[in-house]
């Protein structure tokens, strides 16, 4: 099984920037979608944005929405979360999560199989 691996996590102020990433050794094809989840305590984890690997194409969470950007490098099977202008209701683990497929009307927000081990963000006021 596949062991995705999440890095970056940390604390920071309101206001302040924080990049997450995560290696996922053998996703070097075109025809799967990445996605960052995240749970906050006492709440059920949550979709935050996903990225088809095929087009490129991103989907944000509202919530999230112009202040995350995700990225990837394929030539490192890296996925990337950029994190601007956090505020405390961001505060959560964040898990990287791919699952394999075509996705031609974008990735789902539910299946995934694989998963990292999850990294800290905490955001204080």
């Amino acid at each position: 099984q596949v062991q995705l691996v999440e890095s970056g996590g940390g604390s920071v102020q309101a206001g302040g920037s924080l990049r997450l990433s995560c290696v996922a050794p053998g996703f070097t094809g075109s025809s799967y979608c990445m996605g960052w989840f995240r749970q906050a305590p006492g709440k059920e984890r949550e979709w935050v944005v996903d990225i088809y690997t095929g087009s490129g194409i991103t989907s944000y969470a509202d919530s999230v929405k112009g202040r995350f950007t995700v990225s990837q490098d394929k030539a490192k099977s890296t996925l990337y979360l950029q994190m601007n202008s956090l505020k405390p209701e961001d505060t959560a683990i964040y898990y990287c999560a791919a699952v394999i497929g075509r996705f031609l009307y974008g990735c789902p927000k539910l299946g995934y199989n694989y998963w990292g081990q999850g990294t800290q963000v905490t955001v204080s006021s």
